[in-house]
Formats: C-alpha cells, sequence, structure tokens
C-alpha cells in the first residue's frame, strides 16, 4: 500500500474512472471518482447539454481538494478522478496536497467514438468540443504524467503502475 495520492485527469470519455478504479485496486488505496462530488445543481446543467463554467466548478473543486487533504491528514494513499481541465483547476486541487496528476491523452475522434457507446452517463457526446476547448494541457507541469489512453484499460494501467515504480 502506498500514501501517495494520484489524480486521473482528462477529457470526458478519456477512461479516467475506469482506469483510476482499476489503479487503485492494483495500489490497494481508496478511490473517489469526482463526478461523484458533483452538486446537483452542475450535473441538473450537465444533463440538461450546458457545459459547466467556473463559478459552477469552484465548490466542486473545493469539495474535491478537500477529500484529497483527508487522505493527506489521515496518512492515506487514495486516487482520485477529475477532468481538471484547466492549470488554475490544477493549482485548487494542489493546494496543501503532494499530488501526482496523471493525465489521460487521446485524440478527439477516439474519445468521440468511446462517449458515443456509453449509457446514463450526465456529459453528452455533444459537449465534448467543449472539453478540447477547455482544455490546458499539463505538457510542461511538474508532478505531472502524460500517458497515452488509446490501448486497452489493462495497459494503460500497467503503464501508470511502470511510472509509479520508477518514480
Amino acid at each position: 500500500m502506498t500514501n501517495s495520492i494520484y489524480l486521473v485527469m482528462g477529457v470526458s470519455g478519456s477512461g479516467k474512472s475506469s482506469i483510476a478504479a482499476q489503479l487503485a485496486q492494483a495500489l490497494d488505496v481508496a478511490f473517489v471518482d469526482g463526478d461523484d462530488l458533483h452538486p446537483q445543481s452542475n450535473i441538473d446543467k450537465m444533463s440538461e447539454g450546458i457545459a459547466l463554467d467556473d463559478s459552477d466548478r469552484a465548490p466542486w473543486l473545493a469539495i474535491i481538494n478537500q477529500q484529497l487533504r483527508e487522505w493527506v491528514s489521515e496518512g492515506r494513499g487514495g486516487v482520485m478522478v477529475c477532468s481538471a481541465l484547466k492549470q488554475i483547476y490544477r493549482e485548487q486541487l494542489r493546494a496543501g496536497v503532494d499530488l501526482q496528476f496523471v493525465f489521460l491523452d487521446a485524440p478527439i475522434d477516439i474519445i468521440a467514438q468511446r462517449m458515443q457507446k456509453r449509457q446514463g452517463h450526465f456529459m453528452k457526446a455533444h459537449m465534448l468540443a467543449s472539453q478540447f476547448d477547455t482544455l490546458e494541457r499539463p505538457d510542461n507541469e511538474a508532478n505531472t504524467w502524460i500517458i497515452d489512453s488509446r490501448e486497452s484499460a489493462a495497459t494503460v494501467v500497467q503503464n501508470i503502475l511502470n511510472y509509479i515504480e520508477h518514480q
């Protein structure tokens, strides 16, 4: 078990939830999908096909940061899922937390194909363009790994575990 904290990030449909759940299981640490922490008003808005703005995201990011801080105070490791599309969001999430970001990267056409197959998710495929428009790639950010998420989930998780092993 590790007491490190990882935040799996990327646009909707990049594989964050499934990859992060498998990673947490492999590391034997806590797992929380940040989407489960959205206030109901955000879920309602996205369900209506309306993209969130920064004022919508602020309370959600604060809730996620609070969960991360709880893991730190408890000396626990964990894997959190959050899109964290802008650098300012990532800075909010890092506040008070030694956090390793794992950016799941894939081209828009691959993500669009995945999203069309999803059933019952509040993020609709036609909103994908707004995700890519909002994305500020973390290419040169400290404590951030960029992982190609076009591979199978098992391969992506293994690639992340290889990064962790060689830290």
